[in-house]
Order: structure tokens, then sequence, then C-alpha cells
């Protein structure tokens, strides 16, 4: 449970990058005593969702722009193979609740809903792993998104409507069982957010040197 709960802070923002996490304060925030928190640190460590070093304990790691750009090209990749093998297995009962949570997700980009958009779109992409049928790359998946999260959370409503249509894309391609244009385009999706993420970097970076 405090694993859970101390992801969800994690890559919900709650805590931002470089910040350090203290056992007692988190033991006092979960109402836990330290324990339970030392061992939701060392799991979360693991998966690559905190940095734990000698000198500074727990720490929310920092996002660099190499970091983000090496992780989102395996993203690419293994979105791509999941999403062919989604076009291959075409179960029909997944491709249903893909089409409810896309029908959702766009339901709430048009009325400006943001706060929905973040569980909406970790919807699809579980969904979207679950439809290949490979336990292997839904568990590799599963850790790739919470260390690109950073990258993925939508930014403004125009990120936002292009990602959405992007899974509307992918997903035409899955029902329509065109395996290569499935990975095409699910790698690609990946690709158009990761650019918008570090030109976004590289804005902020410019403004800072300014002042």
């Amino acid at each position: 449970m405090v694993a859970s709960e101390l992801r969800k802070a994690v890559l919900g923002g709650r805590y931002q990058p470089g910040e350090r996490l203290v056992e007692e304060r988190l033991a006092r925030e979960f109402g836990v005593s330290r324990i339970p928190v030392r061992e939701a640190i060392r799991a979360l460590a693991s998966e690559g969702v905190l940095q734990v070093t000698a000198r500074q304990g727990a720490m929310v790691p920092s996002l660099t722009a190499d970091h983000a750009r090496e992780l989102i090209e395996v993203r690419a990749a293994i979105e791509g193979i999941t999403a062919r093998l989604a076009a291959l297995r075409h179960d029909p009962a997944i491709i249903q609740r893909l089409k409810d949570i896309l029908r959702r997700g766009m339901e709430a980009v048009a009325a400006r809903r943001m706060s929905a958009l973040s569980e909406l779109n970790d919807q699809f992409h579980e969904a979207l792993a679950t439809a290949g049928s490979n336990r292997v790359l839904a568990d590799l998946m599963r850790s790739l998104r919470d260390r690109t999260a950073p990258a993925f959370a939508p930014m403004t409503t125009r990120a936002a409507d292009r990602t959405w249509k992007d899974h509307a894309a992918i997903l035409r391609a899955v029902i329509a069982g065109n395996e290569n244009l499935a990975a095409e385009r699910a790698a690609q999706h990946i690709h158009n957010v990761s650019t918008n993420y570090l030109a976004a970097r590289t804005a902020r970076a410019k403004r800072r040197g300014r002042t």
C-alpha cells in the first residue's frame, strides 16, 4: 500500500525531481512506521522510480535530457512491438475496452478536463499492452511508463489533443489488423510526445539562462 501510494505521489508530481525523501517524514505522512516506508523505497528504487545513494539517501531522480531521450527510444520500440502484437491478436473484448478509453479521453480533451487525462492515458497504454498478450512486454512497459512519466504529462491542451489523436490512429490500425501500421503509429506517437517534452525543456533552460 505504501509503495503504491508513494509511486502515485512521485509520478503525480507531489515530490519534485531532485527532492530528498526522508523516511521519518514519509512515515508521518502515510501514518505508518518507518519499516514499510523503507521497504517501499527499496521496491521503487528497483523499478527506477526512486534513486537511492549512500550519501543522499532516497530522492526523486532528475530526468536529464540525454537520459530522457534514451528511455524514450526504448519505449518507442517496445510500444511499437506491443501495438503490432495487439493488431495480430485482435482480441475483441480488449479492443472494446480501448474504444471506451479512447472515447472518454476524447471527451475529456473536448471538455478541457486536463486532470483526467493522465489516468486515462495510463489506462490506454495499459490496455494496449494487455491486447498484445505478452506479459514480458507488459512488465517492461509498466516500468518504462513510470520512468518516462514526466515526459508524458500533458502540458497544454494542444499537446493533449495531439496525444489522443495519436491514440485514435493507433487503435484504427489495431482494429484493421494492420500490424506494420499499428507499430509505426505507436512508435511515432512516443516520438511526438518526446519532441514536445524535450523542446519545452530546452526552452525553459534558455529562459533560466537569460535570468
